[in-house]
């Protein structure tokens, strides 16, 4: 098992409110909550931006730790 601490870095985002809607539904809809939601969007755009993520590793889910799904 991995014992290494995750830091994160809070941050205060504005949406306009139909999409503030569409992502809170889809938290809820996924048993999740908002920020994992924010968050594993933002990994997907940049992933798709820049071709890997931050960590330089696999992206994996943070709730199920399987490998994510990528669009094509």
């Amino acid at each position: 098992m991995n014992n290494q601490k995750i830091v994160l870095v809070r941050a205060s985002i504005s949406f306009p409110p139909d999409l503030y809607r569409t992502l809170d539904k889809i938290a809820k809809q996924k048993k999740v909550s908002l920020a994992w939601v924010v968050r594993e969007a933002s990994e997907r755009y940049a992933v798709d931006e820049t071709g890997k993520s931050e960590n330089g590793r696999k992206r994996t889910s943070h709730r199920t730790g399987k490998p994510t799904r990528r669009s094509t």
